[in-house]
């Protein structure tokens, strides 16, 4: 069964920094894209960052200049730097991934997968 955990968030102080990760695990046989995007109550999903399997990268606006998206190809597992943190970051974070997994009966399939979310909180 194929999995993403993220870990990595919690409560900062405007201006402070947290590292997310996100591990994908599983019968993988390769990770495309991975990323992050975010949901704050009352507002609607916003995507963070985006990592191509090649290094590409891009950002959403609010968080350009701020934040940076990695990844470790042999852990599997994509990074966000968030730093100079502010309260409107505060939210809900989700890792996902586009993936190539083998099925039972050996398909290969690409699909998009999540992680369960991590709450950021930023206070002021």
């Amino acid at each position: 069964q194929v999995q993403l955990v993220e870990s990595g968030g919690g409560l900062v102080q405007a201006g402070g920094s947290l590292r997310l990760s996100c591990a994908a695990s599983g019968s993988i046989l390769s990770i495309n894209t991975m990323g992050w995007y975010r949901q704050a109550p009352g507002k609607q999903r916003e995507v963070v960052a985006g990592i191509t399997n090649t290094g590409s990268t891009n950002y959403g606006d609010s968080v350009k200049g701020r934040f940076t998206i990695s990844r470790d190809n042999a852990k599997n597992t994509v990074y966000l730097q968030m730093n100079s943190l502010k309260p409107e970051d505060t939210a809900v974070y989700y890792c996902n991934a586009r993936l190539t997994t083998r099925q039972p009966g050996g398909i290969i399939i690409i699909d998009d997968y999540r992680g369960q979310g991590t709450q950021v909180t930023v206070s002021s």
